[in-house]
């Protein structure tokens, strides 16, 4: 690589990574949600009183960032400010690039309403970057569009080095399962171990090196509106996932001179253009169209201290609204450790059939409602009213509990993207040899117990006020 290397990290209080995994000093975050942040890596970068100024600080260029329509509403419009050391636009022509094993057509194969469940894709032993493994398993919608979603896998042995990428299509959620991730964007650096998400605007470009030997994880391409905090009703003004425990990078920048590829997601296609320098050159910026992360362990967990498994909307982290209130076109759902208190209660998740369609994958640990074969890494789908829920060895456990006793589920970390629409799996998803094609056998074994002539049923009425049960319940005090 021919030319000038520079790196700088943020002049208002923070540091950034040098540019490779291991890094220069500690990173540092601006905390909150959907703010509008404000950060420099030069002091003086950032103009004041104006975002356009006529001559910009240190022989920078002005360009403004959008992520939702100019007219947007203010509490929804996504916009940011770039004051950088060369224009977005400056690069080589795209030329069509060989897609790999990632798709954005989902309607190649019929889905089924077969129940499905995938084991962990291994790592390659050929080199191997993001880019390169990443495998879409599902999807809907199309990106054409701005409707629907990309569901990938990703499995890597090496950091992209001397190639960058931006997904025009959509936003990313990024998912580490396996080994931690340094993620260095036009905005500032992100680091995300297992148990922690990043999310990367549409369009934003950027890199992702490798803090260990290997890297595994999913990654949701949201193609509609960008992901937001749920609202919280009834629950009150605080819960679920907290607006101060998301993390959005300070200003960084590298003045780095080379041969590099940009490597660009478009119309369902990638392209690649050849780019003399790298794009990560912003120097300063302002607004809040950015990148963040967040750990899913400082998630506030809710759940009921009566009877009942509440449904698992309770568990929201995420949502991309649609244009049908109260219909989400994909959430994020987490399933995090907790404690189950219910009493008289089936306390895993029940049988359940949904209008809405779940594509699960596991962190780490074991899924409280799978006694085996759902390994991390691994995913299921369950699409749109078809049959799921515990396995039978979960089922007959859980059935025989002492639910007198409080159980603290500990080491585990489970989620789901859930859409409004049918999750079609692609045909290399169908195909591939992680498919476990005796998933449906999980539930074969649960026995019918149907006895019309058998005793009465055992359980009891919920409790109504000052210990009273119902009618043919007893009273008990405390």
């Amino acid at each position: 690589m021919a030319g000038r290397t520079k790196s700088g990290g943020a002049a208002d209080g923070g540091a950034a990574a040098s540019g490779a995994a291991g890094a220069a000093a500690p990173l540092r975050y601006q905390p909150g949600f959907g703010n509008h942040f404000a950060s420099e890596a030069l002091a003086g970068a950032l103009p004041q009183g104006r975002n356009s100024p006529q001559r910009c600080p240190y022989g920078l260029y002005a360009e403004q960032y959008s992520g939702t329509a100019f007219t947007a509403p203010r509490h929804a419009n996504r916009r940011s400010w770039l004051y950088r050391i060369r224009p977005a636009a400056v690069h080589g022509s795209f030329a069509p690039l060989e897609s790999g094993r990632l798709a954005s057509r989902f309607d190649e194969v019929t889905p089924s309403p077969n129940q499905l469940r995938w084991d962990p894709l291994p790592v390659p032993r050929a080199a191997t970057d993001f880019v390169a493994g990443l495998t879409t398993v599902a999807g809907n919608g199309s990106p054409d569009q701005a409707s629907g979603c990309g569901i990938h896998w990703y499995v890597a042995n090496r950091s992209m080095r001397e190639r960058f990428f931006c997904d025009a299509d959509g936003e990313l959620l990024i998912v580490p399962q396996l080994g931690a991730l340094l993620v260095a964007t036009e905005l500032g650096v992100l680091e995300a171990a297992p148990q922690e998400i990043v999310v990367i605007p549409r369009g934003l470009r950027f890199r992702v090196e490798l803090k260990e030997r290997a890297a595994r994880g999913y990654v949701c391409e949201n193609f509609g509106a960008p992901f937001r905090l749920p609202d919280l009703g009834p629950i009150g003004s605080n819960g679920l996932a907290n607006p101060r425990d998301f993390e959005t990078p300070v200003a960084w920048y590298e003045d780095r001179d080379g041969d590099f590829e940009l490597i660009e997601k478009f119309a369902g296609q990638l392209w690649s253009a050849r780019i003399d320098h790298s794009p990560l050159d912003v120097v300063a910026w302002h607004g809040n169209n950015a990148p963040y992360k967040y750990d899913l362990r400082r998630f506030n967990t809710i759940g009921s201290v009566s009877y009942d498994h509440p449904d698992p909307s309770i568990f929201l982290v995420l949502q991309s609204v649609s244009d049908t209130p109260g219909v989400d076109a994909v959430d994020f759902v987490i399933f995090p450790p907790r404690w189950l208190v219910m009493e008289d209660t089936f306390r895993p998740p029940w049988f359940h059939r949904n209008v809405a369609s779940e594509f699960m994958g596991l962190i780490t640990g074991v899924y409280d409602a799978k006694a085996e074969g759902f390994l991390p890494g691994g995913a299921s789908l369950h699409n749109c009213m078809s049959g799921h829920g515990p396995d039978a060895a979960t089922f007959e456990k859980a059935s025989r509990a002492d639910t007198t006793r409080p159980v603290h589920i500990q080491d585990t970390m489970a989620f789901m993207f859930e859409t409004r629409a049918v999750i079609r799996p692609t045909r290399l998803a169908l195909e591939s040899p992680q498919l476990q094609r005796d998933y449906q056998r999980v539930w074969q074994d649960l026995p019918k117990n149907f006895s019309p002539a058998g005793p009465p049923p055992r359980g009891r009425a919920p409790r109504a006020p000052g210990g009273a049960r119902g009618a043919t319940g007893k009273r008990r005090t405390v």
